[in-house]
């Protein structure tokens, strides 16, 4: 006789029963192991096709869902069913959400902050800053930082929040156990080392296949409380993980770019859609703030009066911008340098302040995040920073 979870992994394996179809089993009829125990015409009663019906009722496979079930631990994966605890709830209620996920690493898949951030393979210099910075500061301030592991926007924003030492989730389009593209390995390893997970509803072993990614792509976003798109051109599939956002009545946000590239004319019609426009994470904060129920410190917190009663964000006195430019013993070397290019100047622009320290990117965005969460330097619309 085959054990609970394996009759989940059967029911699944039967020929017509697709996600949609298997959550109506499950509501009409309780776990699969009661499915498998029904006569055709019960079946067919909840509005399943007798073909179906009959496929259900006649299957016998149970040895090979139990073989495939075995070989989990063996590979570190485990299984999380849409009726156990750990289910995503946001995934949860989506027309249909997989029966079951294979999920490599520690991430706990109930964690209701989560925000995706995907876009082009092929992506600009820009483009990929941007991303890493929004992986960076979201994971900063608590969310889990979800996308595909693909190449350009996606890799650049799981680093950023690994940069930011937060959680990141890689939804693939392939098994779990199967790493694509391949020289993300060392990425992919670094998220499972980082407390994040690899997450797929494809049998282990699964190689890519293009089919294979539009439909993940519902997974990817059915985690989150909305989705980033960073850079994506007319037909990009990130536009069918934006899509299907909608679908699922989540928040859809853009960065804009120029229309002299193709890159960004997926993005570009997205705003012109009602998407809501991204430079920096605040946006994405503000829009969703109603849907964290206080799990995270609110926009109020962050602007708060300074003890000489004027607003962060007001423009300081000379005195004012020497104090908080003031070195101090803990600062290091690169958070120096970079202090001292911004009290040369009134506003830089962050691409200014890569360019002129010599630092690479990830150590700018992570440094001009500290820096900002303690106050000593502000944020300005257009990436653009000063001293507090």
């Amino acid at each position: 006789m085959a054990s609970p979870d394996a009759y989940w992994i059967a029911l699944k394996r039967v020929r017509g029963v697709g996600p949609r179809t298997f959550k109506l089993l499950f509501e009409n009829f309780g776990t699969p192991e009661k499915i498998f125990k029904l006569k055709p015409a019960v079946i067919a009663e909840a509005g399943i096709p007798a073909k179906t019906a009959r496929a259900i009722s006649e299957y016998k496979d149970f040895d090979g869902a139990e073989k495939e079930l075995c070989e989990l631990p063996n590979i570190g994966v485990r299984m999380v069913k849409w009726a156990d605890a750990d289910y995503p709830p946001n995934l949860k209620h989506i027309a249909d959400p997989p029966p079951y996920l294979f999920v490599r690493g520690d991430a706990p898949l109930s964690d209701p902050n989560c925000m995706a951030v995907v876009g082009a393979r092929a992506a600009s210099d820009a483009g990929r800053r941007m991303a890493q910075r929004l992986g960076l500061e979201l994971a900063a301030k608590g969310f889990t930082v979800v996308s595909g592991l693909a190449r350009g926007i996606d890799g650049e924003a799981h680093q950023g929040a690994l940069d930011a030492h937060g959680r990141t989730i890689a939804v693939l389009g392939c098994g779990v156990d199967v790493i694509y593209p391949a020289e993300h390995r060392k990425l992919a390893e670094a998220i499972l080392a980082g407390g994040g997970a690899l997450v797929s509803e494809l049998p282990v072993g699964t190689q890519p296949v293009a089919e294979n990614f539009p439909t993940r792509n519902r997974i990817l976003s059915g985690l989150c409380l909305g989705v980033v798109i960073v850079e994506a051109a007319e037909k990009s599939g990130s536009l069918i993980t934006a899509r299907m956002a909608l679908e699922q009545d989540l928040q859809v946000f853009a960065v804009p770019g120029s229309p002299l590239t193709g890159k960004s004319r997926g993005s570009n019609r997205l705003l012109k859609e009602g998407a809501k426009l991204v430079e920096c994470v605040e946006d994405v904060i503000e829009e969703i703030a109603p849907q964290l129920g206080g799990g995270l410190p609110s926009l109020a917190e962050k602007s708060k009066v300074s003890p000489s009663g004027a607003a962060k964000d007001r423009p300081a006195t000379a005195k004012g911008r020497a104090d908080t430019a003031a070195i101090q013993p803990s600062d290091s070397e690169d958070a120096m340098t970079i202090l001292s290019y911004l009290k040369q100047s009134d506003k830089l622009h962050v691409d200014s302040i890569i360019e002129a320290s010599g630092l690479n990117v990830q150590t700018v965005l992570k440094l001009l995040l500290e820096l900002e969460l303690q106050g000593r330097i502000a944020q300005h619309p257009g990436k653009l920073f000063s001293l507090a």
